[in-house]
């Protein structure tokens, strides 16, 4: 079974059907993702889901006596094996005769049963309690479908409730704040349903409770998009994209809202307006004759920076209009100026220079973001990179250059920008690395602030190895269990946990001096799990924090600017660059490239820099879903304990993840977003299929990515 098995990560797994892609193809943009082994080969496609039992069919041709075809699987065979031995990163999954489908070996997790409960619609929901999750529903029990949505939708307003005595005592009170300037709409509020489709599937890692976010609610177009535009008229201020969709009980939820006329909306404007209404909550010390003077002040309120990572020649979709319309009002006027969305703009010609005229600054922007956005931008370019981190970076203080980029460019250095972008804001605590790439079907408020609330509630001990591993509750139990079998394991393993800054030979060359307070109060052997609860988290990140040296990762020796003489520093990574850094961590970050001229591969640089100063560094564990039924015992080995380095997740073996909604391949994200969006998808879901089944589909808050292609054909 081994060489078979390894032999699967040879061959592609999906081909182009006609103009369309099934689980789309995932270019290689210089920001969306860190590259691999299988870069080149094409992500999965889903023709396999139709119905017919496609990979059985495909495994019995392996079963048969045809000479060609054991021939083509021992040259799969003899090739891994070569590939192994020489340690080779050029690594493709084709055959010789790519071009015939039925060539193809399956992976082992195509195999497993489809799961179907995502597609249940609006019409069949019931309450959270009465919910059976599909992966245990052994009955196949009949799900009821009603005549129109069981439950009435209710607005969604997961923020503290600011009129109350409770945080009046603490805070300053928050004044309301209006998309326009004449204050005619205030910041809309967004729909929920309050039950969850029959059938529902569950997800494998991660939970809704642990990261604060509501479990027993769902979203669909109308309530998550409609005050933002989605279903009303263009004459209106809309998009009007909802004429070609199902729309169950939407008649309902499109009264619960006043139409906001998006066609003159400066969201600059707008979030500079409500900051200086609530200008004191974040400075309360500024504010004169303050009565509270005599008894202490009010606490200031921490302000984020969600910067939104982009581009030159960028296009801007009807979809990434609303969820970027959903995140200024959702993160920023709602609550009160708490965050300020921003747009990060890479103008990818380096001959442009932005730096040099305001009038060539303007000129770029104008013809590159739509006008609604132009006040919260903020262009920059490489150029301006190598103006302000001079260096040098040579190439002899690098241990391995794999993508043969430039340093400076924004594939290996995306972070350059980020902290450039933090020193010139230092009035944020916390700054959000977000891709345009993502989506997110939930409320963002809500999901930023749990998962900054939980991380701030994780004590520091065991936190790195804890945010090594993926959590299945189905396997482990609660956090909780979780944390305990952590401990357990870490002891077994006669491994040194991680406490305070790492230590690592430099030869004489000095380091960055490491922050006071990331210092132990204590041994960890002394500490019950005290130090870091109640203290923010200076990273945040959603997929493990992984030791790339253990992994066959090809970016894992992309270091320069340490004593190349010397054993590789010790260094942490996490796949796909989102998640929340705090200002001192990117200040460290920027002092590290310009004092020390240290910088690492964009995935791997803000985590090392974490682990090489003690800051407190968390893996999120946001819900995850699969398409298939995986066996629990079986998703366990394969990403939590790979048998060797090109097994794992971070490796060769991350096909693992295509299947899955968030990762840097995974192929099921965009499939599964496009059809809540009410999309065709391989000739299933549109309207007809919603009609004639139960409506339109409902999902929990759920993080996707990558999304590279958002039709709305049906």
């Amino acid at each position: 079974m081994g060489p078979i098995k390894t032999a699967l990560s040879l061959i592609p797994s999906f081909r182009h059907s006609g103009s369309r892609i099934a689980y789309e193809e995932l270019p290689s943009h210089d920001m969306s993702h860190a590259s691999s082994p299988l870069d080149e080969s094409p992500i999965m496609s889903d023709s396999w889901r139709k119905g017919i039992s496609a990979p059985r069919r495909r495994l019995g041709l392996l079963l048969r006596t045809s000479p060609r075809r054991l021939c083509l699987v021992t040259l799969a065979v003899f090739f891994t094996l070569v590939l192994i031995a020489g340690g080779s990163f050029r690594a493709r999954r084709y055959y010789k005769e790519k071009d015939k489908p039925d060539e193809r070996i399956p992976y082992h997790w195509e195999l497993y049963p489809r799961l179907n409960g995502f597609y249940n619609g609006v019409r069949s929901l019931v309450s959270y309690s009465d919910w059976v999750p599909e992966q245990q529903d052994t009955s196949n029990t009949k799900i009821q479908i009603h005549k129109a949505p069981p439950f009435d939708p209710v607005s969604v307003n997961p923020y503290p409730d600011y009129g109350s005595d409770e945080y009046l005592e603490d805070h300053y009170p928050v004044q309301r704040c209006y998309v326009d300037d004449n204050e005619v709409y205030p910041a809309p509020d967004v729909f929920a349903y309050p039950g969850i489709p029959a059938g529902m599937t569950a997800p494998f890692w991660g939970s809704y409770e642990s990261i604060g976010t509501a479990p027993d609610r769902c979203w669909e177009r109308f309530g998550r998009f409609g005050p933002y535009g989605y279903s009303y008229n263009p004459s209106e201020g809309g998009l009007g994209l909802a004429n070609k969709t199902a729309h169950a009980g939407a008649d309902k939820i499109e009264d619960m809202f006043t139409k906001v006329d998006y066609r003159d909306v400066n969201w600059g404007k707008a979030q500079k307006t409500c900051l200086e209404k609530n200008r004191k909550r974040f400075n309360p010390k500024a504010v004169v004759g303050d009565n509270d003077s005599a008894t202490g002040q009010k606490k200031a309120v921490k302000r984020s920076a969600y910067v939104l990572r982009t581009w030159t020649g960028y296009k801007y979709t009807d979809i990434q209009l609303l969820s970027l319309r959903a995140m200024i009002n959702e993160l920023s006027l709602k609550s009160g100026g708490e965050y300020d969305v921003h747009l990060l703009v890479h103008v990818k010609d380096d001959k442009i220079p932005i730096w040099a005229s305001e009038e060539v600054y303007n000129e770029t922007l104008r013809a590159n973001v739509p006008e609604e956005f132009w006040g919260i931008t903020t262009l920059w370019s490489e150029q301006l990179m190598r103006l302000y981190y001079p260096g040098p970076f040579r190439d002899e203080d690098n241990l391995e250059n794999h993508s043969k980029s430039d340093i400076y460019g924004v594939y290996r250095s995306a972070h350059f920008a980020l902290q450039w972008f933090a020193q010139q804001h230092q009035e944020y605590e916390f700054f959000w690395n977000w891709e345009m790439d993502i989506r997110y079907t939930g409320h963002y408020y809500e999901f930023h602030n749990g998962v900054s609330n939980w991380a701030a509630e994780q004590p520091r001990k065991l936190l790195w190895e804890r945010s090594s591993r993926f959590w299945i509750p189905g396997i482990h139990g609660s956090w909780a269990k979780f944390s305990q079998h952590v401990e357990r394991e870490t002891i077994e393993r006669n491994e040194k946990p991680i406490w305070g800054p790492v230590e690592f030979p430099t030869n004489g060359l000095g380091r960055l001096a490491s922050p006071n307070e990331t210092t132990p109060p204590t041994t960890i052997e002394e500490d019950d799990y005290q130090w870091g609860v109640g203290e923010d988290a200076d990273l945040i990140v959603f997929d493990p924090l992984f030791d790339p040296a253990n992994t066959n990762w090809v970016f894992r020796n992309d270091v320069t600017g340490y004593n190349t003489s010397l054993e590789t520093p010790p260094r942490r990574a996490a796949i796909i660059t989102v998640g929340r850094l705090s200002r001192r961590l990117l200040n460290t970050m920027h002092e590290e490239t310009y004092r020390k001229h240290h910088t690492m591969f964009p995935e791997m640089w803000p985590p090392t820099v974490a682990l090489h100063h003690g800051y407190k560094a968390v893996y999120a564990p946001h819900p995850v879903y699969f398409d298939r039924k995986w066996p629990l015992d079986v998703m366990d080995k394969t990403f939590n304990y790979p048998t060797a380095p090109q097994e794992s997740p971070f490796g060769w073996g991350e096909h693992n993840m295509q299947g899955g909604t968030f990762y840097y391949n995974a192929g099921f994200s965009g499939a599964l977003w496009r059809r809540w969006l009410g999309a065709k998808e391989n000739g299933e879901g549109g309207k007809k299929m919603e009609e004639s089944r139960s409506d339109r589909m409902c999902l929990r808050g759920m993080l996707y990515h990558p999304i590279k292609v958002e039709s709305m054909e049906n």
